[in-house]
């Protein structure tokens, strides 16, 4: 769980720093454009890459922080051995759909790599790079959300923790 944690933080600093980078790229494009009176040529795509990637490899972090939206209401007016399978029938639920997303973003991350795919820019990366943040950031998140439902159902973590304020 330890190394899962370790591992989810490490996401979120590179998250972060994707999200840093976008904005200093932004900030040079605008000085490009408006000071220079040039045009961006690699820009406005990397930003565009950076920001996709920045949320995906973000998901393990926000989920180990309990980052995203949570109505909790329900949880708490039910009894404590309820909210426990309230809570595992939703991380069940949760493991399955990016189980999904998984699977169908390693096919097209897959394809894109075997067929040399490239952006039809005129920067033209090659697509397989930035479409590597779907598998890596959906198995992250599968491997977060496993971690905590394991935590759970051991009782090392309460299903729905009391938010902090």
């Amino acid at each position: 769980m330890r190394v899962v944690g370790l591992i989810s933080n490490v996401c979120g600093v590179a998250s972060a720093l994707m999200i840093l980078t976008s904005v200093l790229l932004t900030c040079q494009m605008i000085w490009v454009r408006k000071i220079n009176n040039a045009s961006t040529v690699w820009q406005t795509e990397s930003v565009i890459y950076l920001m996709i990637g920045a949320t995906l490899i973000g998901l393990p972090y926000v989920q180990l922080v309990r980052g995203h939206v949570n109505v909790d209401l329900l949880p708490r007016l039910l009894p404590v051995s309820m909210r426990k399978a309230l809570a595992c029938v939703t991380f069940l639920s949760a493991i399955v759909v990016i189980g999904v997303m998984l699977f169908y973003s390693y096919e097209l991350w897959h394809f894109a790599w075997s067929k040399g795919w490239k952006s039809d820019t005129v920067w033209g990366p090659p697509l397989w790079i930035p479409y590597l943040a779907m598998p890596v950031g959906f198995g992250l998140y599968l491997l977060q959300l496993s971690t905590d439902m394991i935590a759970v159902l051991f009782n090392i973590d309460a299903p729905f923790p009391e938010a902090s304020h």
